[in-house]
């Protein structure tokens, strides 16, 4: 389990993850936790990219971003924002979207939007906690459409 983001306040993320920097390093950490393995050609050499945070695999020359084939790939909203997005969601799954919108001073069908990606995620899993929390790490790393 994420141990960073247990038990603790929208506001306590928001000090921790403050900058795109952050949520990078955060997002690549977990992402190749068990090592890298390229998504071309299987090899599990790397070297750094141009982009901060991403790989290029020395075998292929294949660069792959941290966010890449995570919830947040493609994601148009800034990662602080996706991220206290997503923890709000993963707090209170019945969460309405305009509630959402308020709280976020994002508009409705943009925090639709990224809610489905989420609960996408979430339906994936099959152990579904009987508190109805899910740990945010559980879905950064579910890929969403």
């Amino acid at each position: 389990m994420l141990t960073i983001f247990d038990n603790i306040n929208i506001e306590e993320i928001e000090d921790y993850l403050y900058s795109k920097e952050k949520c990078l390093k955060f997002v690549a950490d977990e992402k190749w936790r068990a090592g890298y393995t390229c998504q071309k050609c299987g090899n599990g050499n790397y070297c750094s990219g141009k982009k901060p945070y991403s790989r290029r695999c020395t075998r292929c020359k294949y660069e792959e971003s941290a966010t890449a084939n995570t919830i947040f790939h493609r994601c148009r909203l800034d990662l602080p924002t996706a991220f206290r997005l997503a923890h709000l969601i993963c707090s209170n799954r019945e969460i309405s979207t305009a509630k959402l919108a308020e709280e976020m001073k994002l508009r409705p069908m943009t925090c639709w939007n990224f809610k489905k990606k989420i609960t996408s995620c979430i339906d994936l899993r099959t152990d579904v906690s009987e508190s109805r929390k899910i740990e945010l790490k559980e879905i950064i790393l579910g890929k969403g459409k």
